[in-house]
């Protein structure tokens, strides 16, 4: 049985029709392409403008024969109860729901209706499919995080069991957890490794120290993705070398779709199928491919939700060599995150912090920005944007969470802050050692 196509049919995600569909875009002609792409920026926009009162708002000025005339949204037009941001017969009932990472600092609930959620699940299984790995057969070592809370916890165990998956924490970065992962590949026929760079990295970094090649222990292994941070030379070397097999840089954004990955020939190919990217200067004009400026992108399927000329607070350039059936995303700026140190010598990735924001983060936008800094081992200041100033209770609530996830006696403190400094690519690191 191919279980993980299964889960998604079980779950309303017509993964088969979505497979279909995309190889039929795929099989398009250059100039049939260009056409694709036209007919769907007009048809995502004008379903919108009939269909969805938040977007009708956003897009008074629209001449939908003028791509220009289309306003950029950001994150902070999307901070809003999500309920007034649905097209119409959409409800938080039939459509799928998550929380981005928050790692610009502009956290926000979205929605994605089944359909153009099954295209990305075709979309990122085609992409993996460049490598050999199935995600129906190829048994995966992802390191990611976890939620700790029970219900939240066992829905990620049983969804890691559909998707043949053994999940690695972020939290504990020790050299007695690698000890125990290491152990597990030992006797796992794992084919892949999925995760966060700066975890996986560590990883490889405690591999040198043991002079072990990974693929000598687990000789299954035929590929590792490293996702959600940057992917440096250096460190793309380190695990090449000590894992013995190729490392695959993969881009994307959960609110929309995988938006770029390192094909066979070392290109970063960008998601032209249900994507439209755009590479925008500081007054909103469209650079042309070499240029660098912030990262635009539609997405041509999401009709529950608008994600239209959608900044996703990156930057970067894509090639002089792309064409629209093919751009290649030539680099990438941002998308850092710092290893957290912590008193007891453990270590763990910045994007635990991801799992912590969903103790700040609620429906009613009252966070707009946060930025968390490590002064010390044991001292951490969350500086936050909001509406209203944090009550005592929601502070304890915070502490107590990020000790829960980290270690006890840490001190947390907290300063409000009517705007935050942005880093030199326009983003808000989430999180900022001082150390």
């Amino acid at each position: 049985m191919r279980l993980f196509d299964f889960s998604l049919k079980v779950n309303g995600f017509d993964i088969d029709k979505a497979k279909k569909v995309l190889a039929e875009i795929q099989a398009k002609s250059d100039l049939d392409f260009e056409t694709y792409i036209e007919d769907q920026k007009k048809a995502i926009i004008t379903y919108h403008l009939e269909h969805n009162s938040f977007y009708k708002t956003l897009g008074t000025s629209i001449d939908i024969n003028d791509w220009d005339s289309v306003p950029i949204i950001t994150k902070r037009h999307l901070q809003q109860p999500l309920e007034q941001r649905l097209s119409d017969g959409f409800t938080p009932k039939n459509v799928y729901i998550n929380k981005t990472s928050g790692s610009s600092g502009d956290p926000f609930i979205f929605a994605k209706d089944k359909w153009c959620h099954a295209l990305t699940w075709a979309e990122i299984m085609n992409r993996f499919g460049w490598y050999g790995i199935d995600f129906n057969t190829s048994k995966q070592a992802r390191f990611y995080g976890i939620p700790l809370n029970k219900k939240s916890y066992y829905k990620e165990r049983i969804k890691d069991y559909f998707s043949n998956r053994y999940r690695f924490s972020v939290f504990d970065l020790s050299d007695a957890a690698f000890e125990k992962a290491l152990a597990k590949f030992k006797k796992s026929e794992f084919d892949f490794i999925n995760g966060y760079t700066s975890s996986i990295v560590q990883f490889a970094k405690f591999l040198k120290q043991k002079d072990l090649v990974l693929s000598q222990i687990c000789p299954n292994l035929k590929v590792c993705i490293v996702t959600s941070e940057m992917l440096f030379d250096d460190d793309k070397s380190l695990m090449e070398t000590y894992f013995g097999v190729p490392v695959v840089n993969e881009y994307g954004a959960s609110e929309l779709d995988l938006i770029a990955f390192q094909n066979l020939k070392d290109e970063w190919q960008v998601n032209s199928e249900t994507l439209y990217i755009e590479i925008l200067d500081t007054n909103d004009n469209v650079l042309p491919y070499g240029e660098e400026g912030r990262i635009v992108i539609t997405s041509f399927y999401n009709i529950s939700h608008p994600l239209i000329r959608y900044d996703v607070g990156d930057v970067g350039a894509l090639s002089k060599e792309s064409t629209p059936i093919k751009p290649i995303l030539k680099h990438l700026t941002g998308r850092t995150n710092d290893i957290v140190r912590l008193p007891s010598g453990k270590k763990a990735a910045g994007l635990t912090f991801y799992y912590i924001t969903k103790s700040v983060i609620e429906n009613d936008g009252n966070v707009s920005e946060f930025i968390i800094e490590q002064l010390a081992l044991n001292h951490f200041k969350i500086k936050f944007v909001s509406r209203d100033e944090l009550s005592p209770k929601k502070r304890t609530l915070i502490t107590s969470e990020i000790e829960h996830y980290l270690e006890s006696g840490i001190t947390v403190s907290f300063e409000r802050f009517d705007k935050l400094k942005r880093t030199k690519s326009g983003k808000l690191k989430q999180f900022v050692s001082k150390l």
